[in-house]
């Protein structure tokens, strides 16, 4: 699709009633999140439109609506999709939310990050850190961080197995040695 035939490609306001929930949303938001997200808003502002279909009903914002109706908010910025058929909108609603979770973190400069924002006396909760959430953080390269494989190699010995287990793990992978 060309940037010229972007569906959503203007910023309005709409009255935020005038907004309604995708019924078969699959996303749950709970009240600390959304508790979360309105902080940022008072924080930065409104910093990203709602995805809106033609008739009103919510293709992606979900969280932030209910943030902004927890805010008391009478408008707010949305996108209109328009031309979108409905198979496009149900699979965006699925997508807006997925791919954001599809990408990692290099944690090396997580840390550095969150520590000076920490050290210049900013709430890194405010952007959904806290200390338990920064110790759980994996020590995996962020282009393996959220996937998971399980590899199968048959090893000759076990000085042959040992050699290789201590190779993968230097190399920051999580190993298993199942004797069969």
């Amino acid at each position: 699709m060309e940037p010229n035939s972007w569906p959503a490609d203007r910023v309005e306001r709409w009255p935020i009633d005038r907004l309604v929930p995708y019924a078969r949303n699959a996303r749950t938001h709970s009240d600390a999140q959304i508790e979360q997200v309105a902080a940022s808003i008072r924080e930065w502002g409104w910093t990203n439109p709602v995805l809106v279909a033609e008739d009103g009903g919510i293709i992606a914002g979900h969280c932030r609506v209910l943030a902004g109706k927890q805010l008391g908010l009478a408008e707010v910025p949305v996108m209109l999709a328009r031309g979108w058929s409905e198979t496009q909108k149900r699979a965006y609603v699925l997508a807006d939310n997925q791919l954001g979770l599809n990408a990692g973190w290099n944690p090396d400069l997580l840390r550095l990050e969150l520590s000076e924002l920490k050290g210049l006396d900013f709430d890194v909760a405010l952007i959904g850190f806290d200390d338990e959430s920064e110790r759980a953080m994996p020590d995996v390269s962020p282009q393996l961080s959220g996937m998971q494989y399980s590899v199968v190699v048959r090893c000759s010995d076990e000085a042959q197995q040992t050699e290789l287990l201590a190779r993968l793990e230097g190399e920051g992978l999580r190993c298993e040695a199942l004797i069969t």
